[in-house]
């Protein structure tokens, strides 16, 4: 009999790799907390709410600007599996950046099953498109924007970094200094055969094409490739498969996991000014 997908024979199987809240005591848990990071950025750190970056009520991005002006900028791409949550749970990874002089943008976009992912994907391209043409207007530094995301974010940040930004934006071919790649799904093909496919409506076109380890181009910003030690090996393989595209092609990548962490946890050093996560991403803006 062959396979479901590469050693996998049930659906079962790949949800046990993907879904990660089956691994959890309490799924609730990393809901509970998320809200009460974000409730605590937006009660002690200065932001803009709900500005639109596109034509649609669900385009729009949240700013938590630095004290410093000219400062550098993250955007960050949450994730959800493309068809849940919102930029308004996410509010915290804020707290570790902006002590480090860093403006932290938070990118809203439709869901699935109402639109597709390659929709999802020009919107968070839309959106950092935005940012590099209106952060200054926020005390931002345009010349150093970074980008990132988990999860989902995760894969729609790979897709930024493959935006061809120059001939369908009219920027500068490579305007990011700086990429972080949290637990990204870089190949879609197992998503087709999971829990997820009713929602997310995978066809052959959207994986070839949406698929960034299949996709990878040439590229000089700095990436950290990363997961949680805790998850599972098929997030760890997706992280390797992305970063062997990318080191094929010279793009100056790292594959390192946050140890310890699971797939919900991975993000907390965005929280911590002294994690390894925002020392990574503060070093290469600064530079």
């Amino acid at each position: 009999m062959p396979k479901l997908y590469r050693d996998f024979d049930t659906q079962a199987q790949i949800d046990a790799q993907y879904n990660p809240s089956l691994a959890l005591a309490d799924a609730s848990a990393p809901g509970k907390h998320f809200a009460a990071a974000a409730q605590q950025a937006r009660s002690t750190l200065k932001h803009h709410l709900d500005i639109a970056f596109g034509p649609t009520v669900h385009e729009s991005l949240d700013i938590f600007p630095a004290d410093t002006p000219n400062a550098p900028v993250f955007v960050f791409i949450h994730g959800g599996y493309w068809r849940a949550l919102s930029s308004k749970e996410f509010s915290g990874v804020a707290l570790g950046l902006q002590p480090l002089g860093i403006t932290t943008v938070v990118v809203n976009y439709a869901l699935c099953p109402v639109v597709t992912i390659p929709e999802i994907t020009r919107q968070c391209r839309a959106a950092v498109a935005w940012t590099l043409r209106n952060i200054a207007q926020y005390g931002g530094d345009p010349t150093r924007v970074a980008v990132g995301g988990h999860s989902a974010g995760g894969h729609l940040s790979a897709m930024c970094l493959q935006t061809a930004w120059d001939s369908d934006y009219g920027l500068p071919r490579d305007p990011l200094k700086a990429a972080l790649l949290i637990s990204g799904l870089h190949e879609l093909e197992p998503l087709r055969y999971s829990y997820l496919q009713p929602m997310i409506q995978l066809d052959e076109g959207t994986i070839r094409h949406y698929s960034p380890a299949a996709n990878v181009r040439a590229c000089p910003t700095p990436t950290w490739v990363t997961w949680g030690g805790a998850e599972s090996t098929e997030f760890a393989r997706q992280a390797a498969s992305y970063h062997a595209a990318a080191q094929a092609l010279g793009n100056p990548t790292e594959l390192r996991a946050v140890p310890g962490a699971d797939h919900f946890t991975v993000i907390h050093g965005l929280e911590d000014r002294n994690s390894p996560m925002a020392q990574w991403l503060v070093e290469r803006l600064r530079s």
